[in-house]
Order: C-alpha cells, then structure tokens, then sequence
C-alpha cells in the first residue's frame, strides 16, 4: 500500500491525471513521501507513454492518408503536453532563458526563476516540439511498430536519467519556492535502484513485444534478425539519450555547480528527444 502510495503521488505530481477527493486523502502528502515517490518516476513515463502509445496506435490504423504519420505523431506529442501540464517543456523554457540570458551562475539563477518566457525560452520550446513530431512522424513511416515502441521506451528512460541528476549535483535552487526541494533533498539508493529496476523491466518488455510483433500473426518465435533490430534500435536509442544526458550532466555543474528543479524538466525533454533521434538513426547505420 505504501508503494502504491507513492505511485499515486508522482502521477498527481507530474501529470494531469486526476489523483483528487478521497483518493488524494488516501495517497496524503509529506516531503519524505514525494522524496520517496522519485523511485517512481519510471513508472510514470510508462503511464504516459502507454497513453500516447494508445492513441499514436489508433491513428495509425484508421487515417488511411500518407500524411498519417505526421498527423499522428502531432496529434500524440500534443496530448502528453496535456497530461504532463508542459511541466517539463516549462522546466526546459526556463533553463534555456537563464543559460541563455548570462554566463554568470546568480544572474542565470535569477533569471530561471523569472515565470516569464524569454526568447531564448520560447525558440528552445518550439524546437524540442518540432524535433519530436518530426523524429516521431519518420520512425511513424517506417512503421507503426517503431513510432510506439519510441515512444513508450523514450517516456520510461527521460524519467530516469533525471533522478542520476539529483544522485551527482547538489540543488541550488530557491530553498524555499522550490516545488522539487524534497526531491532534491537527496535520492537514496534503495529509492534509485528501484526506479532503474522499472526502467529496465519497461524497456525489456517493450523489446520483447517489439520483437513478437516483428515476427508477425504466425505465433512463431522471433527470428535471430528481428530480435538484433529490436535490440540495435533500442541500443542506438538508449546511448543517444545517455550522452544527451552526461552533455547535460556536465552543463549544470559547469554554469550552475548543481541544479533546480528546471534543469530536471530540461533533462527529461532533451533526453526523450536523443532517444527518438538514435532510434531513427539505427535504420541507416549498419553494423
């Protein structure tokens, strides 16, 4: 019940989904109990990558125009907006006003706190939307398989490389504002462990079912090749991520020598975009 607790308490926190009345009584609140919820994180991308996956699987199969994979990853990548509240794309405007608007770490600090949208904020919004519905609508053309399987892999691994964020940096954000203080607090590594646990227990399963799907209605197994192209998309994928993420990683220690709750938003949005990026890349690289 416990760890159900703390589910229910990260869909309340990062999404939309109504998590209210007697249920919100029952899940209760506590800084120790959100700072517990982190090893959930995971969890929550496979929430709302299913979501998305849903719907994108949907649209594939009844637009019957060549324009079904455009519309498609459109029309997906603007309801997870709607199920996270932007709650990252906000976290990735305001980083790249302050990193963008002064080298100097206090001035930087100052202007992420700003709610305001800047320049360098509203063109860094417009790319990452651009860059997932395009990435989305390619991997959609080679097929319907590819462009869910993108997705739900993307949405569970963004949600775990934020958590190695709060591991390796302090927080430097405004101790009393902050909504991420209790996550920042630390993550212990029980709590972390978990969530990698989730995160590897996702991606295997959306391998395994990438996989069967390749080998078609025959109930066969999954030949040698189609297992290996699974594995080779999910491999390319994963490693774009993981140095959009040390790039990142970097980045926050050099200008900001920790991070705020912002830089988790932007982590999980540049992250979710690498991997769409190695996916659609393993198609035309060999080896």
């Amino acid at each position: 019940m416990k760890a159900l607790r703390h589910f229910l308490l990260a869909i309340q926190f990062f999404t939309r989904i109504p998590i209210n009345g007697k249920l919100a009584d029952w899940v209760g609140f506590s800084p120790a109990m959100l700072r517990a919820s982190a090893a959930y994180f995971p969890a929550v991308g496979i929430v709302i990558g299913g979501l998305a996956v849903l719907l994108t699987a949907v649209l594939m199969k009844y637009l019957t125009t060549a324009y079904a994979p455009l519309v498609a990853a459109a029309l997906c990548t603007a309801w997870s907006v709607w199920l996270t509240g932007a709650f990252h794309e906000d976290g990735l405007a305001d980083v790249a006003d302050g990193l963008g608007g002064s080298y100097h770490r206090e001035r930087a600090l100052m202007i992420m706190k700003d709610s305001r949208v800047g320049a360098f904020g509203a063109i860094a919004v417009v790319l990452a939307l651009l860059s997932k519905v395009s990435l989305l609508a390619l991997l959609g053309t080679i097929g319907t398989l590819w462009i869910c399987f993108a997705l739900m892999a993307g949405h569970v691994l963004s949600r775990t490389f934020p958590l190695l964020i709060i591991r390796w940096l302090p927080h430097v954000g405004d101790e009393a504002g902050s909504k991420s203080k209790p996550l920042a607090d630390q993550i212990s590594a029980g709590h972390l462990m978990l969530a990698l646990l989730w995160c590897t227990v996702a991606l295997g399963l959306s391998t395994c079912i990438a996989a069967s799907v390749l080998s078609g209605t025959d109930m066969q197994s999954p030949s040698p090749v189609q297992v290996l192209l699974v594995l080779k998309v999910l491999t390319l994928g994963c490693l774009a991520s993981a140095l959009s993420f040390i790039y990142l990683l970097r980045l926050f220690k050099r200008r900001l020598q920790g991070f705020t709750g912002d830089c988790l938003g932007a982590t999980q949005q540049l992250c979710e975009i690498a991997f769409y990026l190695g996916c659609a890349l393993a198609f035309g690289i060999n080896f």
